[in-house]
């Protein structure tokens, strides 16, 4: 190129071991600090010869924290030098004289690579698959494959994570925000959503107060949100640590069915009775027709905290409903399920001129009250909370629920997948909310405050894209880094504390006296 339109150059530089990813280490650390390599290693046995799960797993987790989001791109972490020699140099570490040779004999030919090949990340994929799960399917009906024994385990890996920050910081109290998401895809055996594209369609169980998914069910696009909801938050229940002693449930419309409320508000589950909650209800006629009823001096304007904690009134009303539905009976021993009607003026657009009417279907109901259109919503709950109340802390469920959603699709992979084989895909997305609960961990418990409240986006602008240089002197293996004090100073700190954690606790000596 001509230099008089460049102002410098370009050249490759040989033989020297730059990264562009010399804080991506710093997450596999903590994949070790937390004890899910040691879970990986004792739970997954499945490649007796060749990569070893726990690289394979691993290497799906960097290609999240790096940015990476389909099989393919896993080829660009191998091109860089620095990451690397790295990899070759510590993939022995801690390794006696006799597991290396074990380890070494596992590769019929010499390896070059440090990191497995797309293909073999696929091959390996699919022994997550169950063929015979297929046959079982029958046209134009949900279903839900079984998990094979590998898929089993792959899932109960989160649990150690769970259990790791519920030790770290005990909760005894857990709000569960169910939701599921839409991830669109082109894959051939990929069925047909609700808004008639080609989907998977996961349900996610978070766990608001520790910020990390409890749980999450790899689904076919055609299954519905409610689709045997009740089970999921049973088993999400079960996947509480010991501590917790309270449970909530949040959730959207899909979680009005008369067997959640009734398990619910009936203290049917053994370990926590009664669960509180709030569940956005069907705006049925019956309902309606009960919303009518309400006197107009009845309705009370809905307010929401600002970013300073100060009440800022809305444009939307509240108001208690009487409205009790057929199957919830009117015995005195049943349970008591209030409803809560929120409205909002409707204000409907102009059409152009020149433009011919179209209809369309609102995804809201309409009511018309004193003579005004309004939007028309419900609630039903079985909490003695203020309404306003209510409704605010059902509403926090919407926003982070959405959150979650956006961080597996766009900041991790969880938007790409890499099979038409169900079950490959379903490892694939459990591989992903792994990797959304290490990011948890690492905001929660090893970075400092200003890292705290970013997206992937900003960790990896700040942490994981640090330019580095891999040397070793001394038989020792060093990541040369800028010696700006923040870079090196917050990447000694997050080190520390992830040794800190890793390490175990103290015995408490008893004194004599």
């Amino acid at each position: 190129m001509a230099q008089n339109f460049h102002g410098f150059q370009y050249e490759a530089s040989e033989g020297s071991k730059y990264t562009a990813f010399g804080g991506l280490p710093l997450f596999s650390e903590m994949v070790k600090g937390c004890g899910l390599l040691d879970g990986i290693k004792d739970k997954l046995r499945l490649n007796k010869q060749g990569w070893m799960d726990s690289q394979i797993l691993q290497a799906i987790l960097q290609l999240n924290f790096s940015g990476g989001d389909c099989l393919e791109d896993i080829d660009r972490l191998e091109a860089d030098e620095g990451l690397k020699e790295l990899l070759h140099r510590t993939e022995c570490f801690c390794m006696t004289r006799k597991e290396r040779q074990v380890y070494r004999a596992r590769f019929r030919k010499s390896k070059e690579r440090s990191l497995p090949s797309p293909s073999a990340i696929r091959r390996y994929l699919e022994k997550f698959h169950d063929e015979e799960e297929e046959g079982k399917r029958i046209k134009g009906q949900a279903f839900i494959p079984a998990s094979n024994k590998a898929l089993k385990a792959i899932c109960n890996l989160n649990e150690i994570l769970v259990n790791f920050a519920q030790r770290q910081h005990p909760f005894e109290e857990a709000t569960l925000d169910q939701d599921a998401t839409l991830a669109e895809t082109s894959k051939r055996q990929a069925l047909y959503c609700y808004k008639k594209y080609k989907a998977y369609q996961p349900f996610n169980t978070y766990w608001h107060e520790q910020g990390m998914l409890l749980h999450s069910e790899f689904r076919d696009g055609n299954v519905n949100a409610g689709f045997e909801q009740l089970r999921l938050l049973k088993e999400s229940l079960a996947l509480l640590p010991q501590g917790v002693k309270k449970a909530f449930l949040r959730s959207d419309a899909a979680g009005y069915q008369e067997e959640i409320l009734r398990y619910c508000a009936e203290g049917k589950d053994e370990r926590f009775g009664i669960i509180e909650f709030a569940v956005a209800s069907k705006v049925t006629p019956a309902f309606k027709a009960a919303v009518l009823q309400v006197p107009e001096q009845d309705w009370q304007a809905i307010y929401k905290e600002d970013e300073k904690g100060k009440p800022l009134k809305t444009d939307q009303e509240w108001a208690e409903v009487g409205f009790v539905p057929s199957w919830a009976g009117r015995s005195k021993k049943s349970p008591d399920y209030r409803y809560i009607a929120i409205r909002e003026r409707f204000i409907s657009q102009p059409m152009l001129p020149g433009f011919e009417p179209v209809q369309q279907e609102l995804p809201f109901q309409t009511m018309v009250m004193k003579k005004s259109e309004y939007k028309l919503f419900g609630i039903v709950t079985n909490r003695t909370l203020p309404g306003n109340n209510v409704i605010n802390w059902l509403r926090k469920r919407c926003g982070a629920s959405e959150k979650v959603h956006c961080i597996q699709k766009a900041d991790l992979a969880g938007g790409q997948f890499p099979s038409n084989k169900f079950g490959a895909n379903a490892a694939w997305w459990q591989m992903m909310v792994l990797a959304f609960n290490l990011v948890a961990l690492m905001k929660k418990l090893v970075l400092p405050d200003s890292l705290k409240n970013k997206r992937m986006k900003g960790l990896r602008f700040h942490l994981v894209n640090i330019a580095g240089c891999v040397v070793t002197h001394a038989r020792r293996i060093i990541v040369k880094v800028s010696p700006h004090a923040d870079i090196l100073g917050l990447i000694k700190s997050v080190r520390e504390k992830i040794a800190g954690l890793a390490a175990p606790p103290l015995r408490k000596v008893k004194t004599v006296t």
